[in-house]
């Protein structure tokens, strides 16, 4: 399991109706206001120069043509920037301190809103960081089932791998995939076209706040210099406008705030990584980002009431033209929608078929262990155990730990001691390997036992893995730091697992020798053989020992195999 696997838990763990019940539970409590967050009233019409040009009386007409006469500036340039100044004059009436026309400066009013705009929109990164940048396709999903709960039922019910097998027995692990996924084709083919419109909105919102949360304020507050002529700090207009015309963009997409559905599913990715915190209550913790949230919204609708900013770009610019446009963004939510979705169907197999998979492993090491149960590491492979440190290698050291107890203690070590003390191997580098093989495995009880204890709250392992999950950071390096120590701990498992295999390959090799009694081989047989009873027999428990190790190692190999299947 990695960390972003235990990151999510909380996100799958949350039936439909606990996701329903936590948005009706936030819609209560929410005080959000629902007006729109984007609403700038211009006292000038949109329409283009020419044509207001052309409608004003052709007495003011005739005296524009005039000034041209005497100015070398067409009628039309001369308009507009009669329009300008109006505007210019208009603005310092209205929202006085933000921009000198004269002059081309922004004051330093303008400044201390840009800083304001900055600190309100920043909770919004953080959010989006936890839930949007890191799991698009999952945060797309989780806010389907609350959009459109019907379909999210269809395609849970019409794709669960344990229903098809009932309804397609015999059919093989291909077919039921595929018509699982066929069964999700057709379940999202059933999105109407109300539901499409809501989840395109709910999208969109969510690229607009990252665009803003993300906009590269710091370059345009720190364009700004004291002026102690102005009490402040002031920046050319020139300098910064075409940053400005992107954030107007930006602002005017982003009308509304952000649906209550949205904000419930971003905050539920947000908490997974709070889920093991001792006192840990979703509810207390959605109503704190809630609040958090509604004063970003608040500071965006301020901004925007306050600053003018598109006849603010007029007058930059000296173009009456200009007016903010739509960014785009959203339009691929169904594409990451569907994705997703068949990516989780996928997982939702492999975890069936390995678990199925592990139920028959079960039945094969209970006759192999002779109905003794599996002896599990502590410290590992619990994970209803937040401490567990959750390896995949830990399924692996249950059975050789088992193994070691009930099968090589338990009757091949009668066999194979005798000969460790009392065997005269023909060839003695038989002997030395033999002796190798041999200690390698008595050990390996110890050796488990002690990386077991490493994986503890003690512990090496348990210690840094604990410790990285409680650390408050960025998610990323938070994940980084787990996988680290995973990654340790698994190859320390690695490598207690590789040489027990290791000696088990050799001591078949070495017993395999002693039977056959070839000179020719490299391994030979014991030149006092008939010290341990009757040959036959003696050769009879030689080779039970050698069918119980080679099983232990196909054992091992399919256990790998279930462990690795993806």
């Amino acid at each position: 399991m990695d960390g972003t696997g235990h990151f999510n838990r909380l996100v799958s763990e949350l039936t439909l109706e606990e996701r329903t019940k936590l948005l009706e539970k936030l819609k209560s409590q929410s005080t959000l206001q629902q007006g729109p967050l984007y609403e700038e009233i211009s006292d000038e019409p949109e329409e283009k120069i020419e044509s207001r040009f052309n409608s004003l009386p052709w007495y003011r007409r005739f005296w524009f043509r005039i000034l041209s006469f005497f100015n070398s500036r067409a009628p039309l340039k001369l308009f507009e920037d009669y329009l300008m100044s109006r505007i210019s004059r208009s603005l310092e009436e209205t929202a006085p301190g933000f921009y000198n026309y004269q002059k081309d400066l922004l004051l330093p009013k303008f400044q201390e809103m840009l800083v304001y705009l900055r600190d309100g929109s920043r909770f919004f990164y953080q959010i989006l960081d936890s839930s949007f940048n890191r799991d698009k396709g999952g945060l797309m999903v989780f806010l389907g089932s609350l959009e459109m709960p019907d379909i999210h039922r269809l395609i849970q019910n019409s794709t669960d791998p344990s229903v098809l097998v009932g309804q397609f027995p015999g059919i093989s692990e291909v077919e039921l995939r595929q018509k699982a996924h066929r069964a999700m084709e057709e379940a999202v083919a059933a999105i109407n076209d109300e539901q499409r419109s809501v989840m395109y909105q709910n999208t969109r919102s969510l690229f607009c706040l990252k665009q803003l949360s993300s906009f590269l304020f710091d370059r345009m507050i720190n364009a700004f210099i004291v002026d102690s002529a102005y009490h402040g700090s002031i920046c050319p207009a020139a300098s910064i406008r075409d940053q400005l015309l992107v954030l107007n963009n930006i602002l005017n997409s982003l009308k509304d705030p952000p649906p209550l559905t949205l904000l419930g599913s971003l905050f539920v990715f947000v908490l997974s990584e709070k889920r093991d915190e001792p006192g840990f209550d979703i509810q207390i913790e959605m109503r704190k980002l809630l609040s958090r949230t509604e004063a970003s919204v608040e500071a965006i609708r301020t901004f925007n009431k306050q600053v003018p900013l598109t006849r603010l770009l007029r007058c930059m610019s000296r173009d009456m033209g200009i007016s903010p446009q739509n960014i785009g963004g959203g339009e691929d939510w169904f594409v990451v929608y569907r994705e997703h979705w068949k990516q989780l169907i996928d997982d939702r197999f492999s975890v069936f078929i390995k678990n199925k998979r592990q139920k028959d492993m079960q039945n094969s090491l209970r006759y192999f262990f002779k109905g003794n149960s599996l002896k599990v590491l502590e410290n590992t492979g619990n994970e209803s155990d937040p401490t567990d440190v959750p390896i995949k290698e830990a399924f692996c050291l249950s059975f050789l730990q088992t193994f070691y107890t009930v099968v090589f203690m338990g009757e091949i070590n009668k066999i194979l001691r005798p000969i460790l003390i009392d065997g005269e191997f023909i060839k003695k580098e038989n002997r030395t390997e033999f002796a190798e093989y041999y200690n390698t495995i008595i050990k390996l009880e110890d050796l488990i036992r002690h990386f077991d204890q490493t994986l503890s709250k003690n512990g090496d392992f348990g210690q840094r893995y604990l410790q990285a999950k409680a650390e408050m950071t960025s998610l990323p390096i938070k994940r980084r730091k787990i996988q680290i120590v995973l990654q340790e701990a698994s190859r320390a498992a690695e490598k207690i697992i590789d040489q027990t295999k290791d000696a088990i390959k050799g001591m078949i090799t070495v017993l395999g020798g002693i039977i056959r009694k070839s000179a020719d081989d490299k391994y030979d047989s014991l030149a006092n053989v008939t010290v341990f009873g009757r040959p036959a027999a003696f050769f009879g428990n030689l080779q039970l020992c050698i069918d119980q190790l080679q099983k232990a190692m196909r054992l091992m190999d399919d256990i790998n195999s279930i462990e690795n299947a993806k």
